[in-house]
């Protein structure tokens, strides 16, 4: 009989992933805390763009979450963007970011868009813009948005974009990772 040593390493498993996602306003204190926790950690602590991530459009924003479950139980915020409205008709997103685990899904970003910009239309929205980081402007053509201009911010390339609302009717407001998968293969 030989002995067979081994050791489970963490590096050897895939972060578990919840197969339930609900993208909505962050209604409940515990989300809305999550909510400021993941921008922190995705604009703050892993890219270092921002030092302080919450600024005065916090105050008259609406804060999107998306929430991962199992069994009909959100349990964690895995993915955030803000929405707000500086004038009548314009409205700007911004702070969209996802969980680290979850960026694989690279649907939930765009389930996240999908929420805000067809919110905003809900809200009277004309136009719906957003400064987004240069290596993301690609991303956003595919979500039917287009560059109105490249510029600087806090030191880094950034465009100014535009969506074509009408790409984005409103929608339904609850959507699974699996059904986000069968619709990215139709």
């Amino acid at each position: 009989m030989s002995n067979l040593a081994f050791a489970l390493v963490d590096s050897t498993f895939e972060p578990f992933c919840a197969g339930e996602l609900v993208v909505k306003p962050a209604s409940e204190n515990w989300e809305k805390q999550a909510y400021f926790a993941l921008r922190r950690a995705v604009f703050s602590d892993e890219q270092q763009l921002l030092a302080q991530d919450k600024d005065s459009h916090d105050f008259q924003a609406i804060a999107i979450v998306a929430l991962a479950g199992n069994c009909g139980m959100a349990d964690q915020v895995v993915g955030a963007v803000r929405i707000y409205q500086p004038e009548p008709g314009l409205w700007f997103g911004g702070r969209l970011c996802v969980a680290q685990a979850y960026r694989r899904h690279s649907m939930i970003g765009k389930a996240l868009v999908n929420e805000a910009v067809s919110r905003a239309k809900e809200l009277g929205c004309e136009i719906f813009r957003a400064t987004v980081q240069a290596q993301n402007e690609r991303y956003f053509h595919g979500l039917r948005w287009q560059t109105l201009e490249h510029l600087e911010l806090v030191g880094r390339p950034h465009c100014l974009m535009q969506a074509q609302l009408s790409s984005y009717p409103l929608m339904q407001r609850q959507v699974s990772l699996r059904a986000l998968k069968a619709a990215r293969h139709d």
